[in-house]
C-alpha cells in the first residue's frame, strides 16, 4: 500500500516526536528594518520579564547595545538566543553577579554539533534532501538465554 502524503515532512519520515506535537518552523529574527528590530526587542522584553535575578533591571536585555550584541552573537536564531540567555542566567546566579550583561555573556561559548563551525556563528541546517542516511549500528548477537531451541532444550527432548 502506498504511503500517504501526510506521513512525510520535508521528504523525511515523521518521527515519534513529530507525531505527538505540531511542528512550527520559526525563522530567525532579522535586524534591518524598524519593524524587525522592534519584533526582536519585544521578544527580549518578554524574556526579560521572566528572568528572576536579584540585580536584574528593566532594560537589562533591551537597553543600550545589548539587542545588537545578542543579535550578533545568535544571528537572531531563537534557540541560540534562548541557550545563551539560559546559560548566562545560570552563570549570573552561580557567580553571585545576579545580572546579565555583555561581559558575563562574553564568557559563554555557544557550542554546536559541527566542530568546524566557529562557536558563535549560527548553524544553518542542511537541506533534508541532501543529507545522507544514518549509518546502521552493528547488529547485536541474538540473545539465547531463553532460547528453547538451543542445545539444552534439545538435550531434554
Amino acid at each position: 500500500m502506498p504511503q500517504l502524503e501526510s506521513t512525510r515532512i520535508h521528504g523525511l519520515e515523521i518521527t515519534q516526536t513529530e507525531h505527538r506535537f505540531e511542528l512550527i518552523e520559526l525563522d530567525r529574527f532579522r535586524y534591518t528594518t524598524p519593524k524587525q528590530i522592534q519584533a526582536f526587542v519585544d521578544h527580549l522584553k518578554g524574556i526579560e520579564r521572566h528572568l528572576r535575578l536579584l540585580k536584574g533591571t528593566e532594560g537589562m536585555l533591551t537597553g543600550g547595545t545589548m539587542p545588537e550584541y545578542l543579535m550578533r552573537r545568535t544571528g537572531g536564531v531563537v534557540g541560540l538566543l534562548g541557550r545563551l540567555l539560559e546559560d548566562g542566567a545560570q552563570e549570573a546566579v552561580e557567580s553571585g553577579k545576579e545580572l546579565i550583561d555583555e561581559s558575563l555573556l562574553d564568557e559563554i561559548v555557544l557550542r554546536r554539533d559541527e566542530p568546524a563551525q566557529p562557536p558563535d556563528e549560527p548553524l544553518i541546517p542542511a537541506d533534508p534532501l541532501t543529507v545522507g542516511k544514518k549509518t546502521r549500528q552493528a547488529k547485536r548477537p541474538r540473545n539465547t538465554v531463553f532460547d528453547d531451541s538451543g542445545p539444552a532444550a534439545r538435550a531434554g527432548a
